[in-house]
This record gives structure tokens, sequence and C-alpha cells, in this order.
């Protein structure tokens, strides 16, 4: 016998958007943007223009000329959120939640008290829009990943439930998009070999491994196949912190990623240090023009969390990423990670040997003193705002198109 559909994935359908219409009542059935020179989220009223999250205002308004841009509302988007997740805590505690506005629930143990799964979905639902006026989608099956597509299936505002006895009848005729971790570049790259569903993603002759590489093609072919091991994480500390930035179309020259990239930088140090959780390994990602991404990385021999020696390192990897493309002249995304973190660090001193990358490492004189400045920035920023002190080639050289609230809200903890 087959499990039982148990893994419910619940997601507040245009979750800032909503928000907003909530809060101002006259906005409802309007087309809505939150933002202003960058779209952070649309209405669905929006989105039928083609507005997208990420798009720039300039680009919203040729799309849909009537669009009411609001600045948002983040102590509501972050009192809400929690509230919604609460609902569904309410049935189970093995709710793991993976944003701000979803979350993954297990109710194999409580159906006994509260009804089998789809009762369960349709009653957080009610209460969801009952108590808070939120629309949320619910998508229940036997697995995560399968739970997570019929919530898309389902927006907005609705729930779908995958019997598992006719899981791959459900899946394969789906868009392969839907597939977690088949981004814009990977959709291009399948339909160039005509893989439009996930049902020819499953059955594709030979593999994936020459196109997406072997780990990559491995795992999405289970995907396709609904084969997905993973339980409900409720605790768990990440693996890694990063934070990107799309910058529209331009130039890949210096002067445009280097303020970026400390910028970014600087976003992911400060998280880094507020857990006392720095990193070894720096993965930088550049995407180009038509949307073809490339990730270097480097694992260097102590773990690091200043801000200055993350910029610079990941800016070593953008030249690196340049140089072999050199065809490439124009970059609309720089993203920057880090990875292998570690717990209660252990920094080791080092002596002033005259090397050429002392000012990288975390233990050497001009090292200590890139962590201490960071410090007092921390603190500064700790009692006074994000914006109260900051790296001067930052303040000057980019436009602050993202809210710090927003910011906050996107970026999990560690």
């Amino acid at each position: 016998m087959a499990a039982m559909a148990n893994i419910l994935h619940a997601d507040l359908d245009a979750f800032y958007a909503s928000v907003e219409q909530l809060l101002d009542p006259s906005l409802r059935g309007k087309p809505i943007a939150v933002g202003g020179g960058v779209v952070f989220a649309a209405s669905y009223e929006a989105k039928a223009f083609g507005v997208r999250g990420g798009m720039a205002g300039r680009r919203a308004r040729e799309l849909c000329p009537q669009l009411i841009f609001v600045s948002g509302h983040f102590k509501e988007y972050q009192r809400l959120g929690d509230a919604a997740i609460k609902v569904v805590g309410d049935f189970t505690p093995l709710v793991e939640r993976i944003s701000i506005d979803e979350a993954f629930a297990d109710v194999t143990g409580c159906t006994h008290l509260f009804g089998p799964p789809a009762v369960i979905a349709n009653t957080i639902r009610h209460r969801v829009r009952t108590e808070l006026g939120l629309p949320i989608s619910i998508g229940v099956a036997r697995t995560k990943h399968l739970a997570k597509i019929a919530s898309q299936v389902a927006k907005p505002d609705g729930l779908v439930v995958v019997d598992s006895e006719n899981e791959l009848d459900f899946l394969h005729n789906l868009p392969v998009e839907l597939v977690w971790g088949v981004g814009p570049v990977t959709k291009l790259r399948l339909q160039k070999i005509g893989v439009l569903t996930i049902g020819q993603l499953a059955t594709f002759p030979g593999g994936l491994g020459s196109l997406l590489g072997r780990a990559a093609g491995e795992k999405l072919s289970a995907l396709a196949w609904n084969r997905d091991a993973r339980e409900i994480r409720m605790h768990h500390r990440g693996r890694s912190a990063g934070a990107q930035s799309a910058i529209g179309r331009k130039p890949a020259v210096e002067r445009v990623f280097r303020p970026t990239l400390r910028h970014l930088a600087d976003r992911v140090g400060s998280r880094l240090r507020a857990k006392s959780r720095p990193g070894r390994t720096v993965t930088v990602r550049v995407r180009f023009a038509h949307l073809r991404s490339v990730t270097h990385c480097v694992t260097l021999p102590a773990p690091v969390s200043a801000t200055a020696i993350l910029a610079e390192t990941a800016e070593d990897l953008v030249r690196d990423i340049l140089a072999s493309h050199p065809d490439e002249k124009t970059i609309s995304l720089l993203a920057i990670s880090v990875s292998n973190l570690e717990e209660h660090s252990l920094l080791q001193l080092e002596l002033p040997l005259g090397l050429k990358d002392e000012r990288r490492r975390p233990g050497t004189r001009k090292g200590m003193a890139r962590s201490m400045a960071d410090r007092a920035i921390d603190a500064i920023r700790k009692r006074f705002g994000w914006e109260a002190v900051g790296y001067g080639s930052v303040v000057l050289e980019i436009p602050h198109l993202v809210p710090d609230e927003f910011r906050e809200l996107a970026e999990k903890d560690l």
C-alpha cells in the first residue's frame, strides 16, 4: 500500500501585495506593485499584465500604465506572516518554515484529531482567510517536492491534493519549470532539447548529465519521478549565507561590479558576524545577458566573515569569470554566498611575514584590523540602523533600491 499524502505546503498568495490590499481596501482588485525603482512584489491583477518581482519600475509601468506603486508595510508583513504560520502550527508541531510566507507541515500524527489531510488543509485556509484576511494556497502530497508543486498549481487561493496512487499522472503533465531547481537558465536549456514537461524530463533518453552536469541531472531526474526522501526539518541552521543583486543591463566593468560586490559582501558578512559563523568557501555568480549564468568559487585556508575580505575575494572570482568569457560585455545580476560555515571558530594568529595576501588573512594584524572595523560598524548599525554608517564605495556609487526592511525579511537567518 502506498504511503498517504500527509505533507502540506502552505503558501500565502502574492503575499506582500495581498497585505497592502488588506490594509487599504481601495486597492483591492487593482494592479499594484510594492516597490518603486524595482518591483519587489506584484498583485495578481498586475501579474496579468506581465509585471513580475525584480522587474524595473519603468518596465512595469510600460506593461501596465495603471499600475499603482506602494512603498510597503514591513512590520505588517512580519506580523501577518508569523500569524499565518502559527495557524499551521496549531495543527501539527512538525512545521518547517522556509520563508516569511510559506511552510511545510507533516500531519501524519494529527489526522485522528483533526481529520484527513485535505480537511486539515481546508481548515487552515479558512482560518487564515477569516482570522487574517489573506488568501493562502495549499498543496497536499506524499513528498515535499510534490506538495510544493501542488500548491503552485492550486494558486490563487486554492487547494490541490495529490493522491498517492496518481502522483505521476498529475506530475508528468505539468510544465518543467515547476520542478524545484529549474530556473530560467535551465528552462531555456531544456527547451532547446525539446523538454517542456516534467514527463519529458523524466523520460529523456540518456539522462541529462551532459547538458546540466551529472549531479544536477540526477537530482532533476529523481524529482521528475517524485523521488524525494527529504523530511520536515523543524530546527536547522543554515549551511550557507548569500545575497544577490539584480542590476539591470550594465557594462561588465570594475566600476560596475566592485561597489555592487562590496554591498553584497557587507550584507553577507554582517549576517555571518551576527551569528558568529564565518565560512571558508566563497562563491560568486554572474548572470550575463540572455539569462546565462556562470559560477566560480574558492575555498580559503581560514574561515572569514570580514566584509572587505569577502568583497576582495569575490572581485577576484568575478575577474576570473569575465576573463574566461571575453565575449560577454553585459552583466545583469551578481551574487555572493559563503558556505562551509563554522561555529565558534578559533582565530589562528599569524606572524607578519610580508605575504602578499596578509590583508585577507583573518589572523594577521591587518586582517584583525579589518575585523575590528566591521565590529564597530555592526555596533553602530545595531543602535542607529543600517543606514547610519557604511562603506564609501557603496554609499556613493550604488543606488539603494532595496529597503533594509525588505532585505531583512528576504534574507533568512542562519
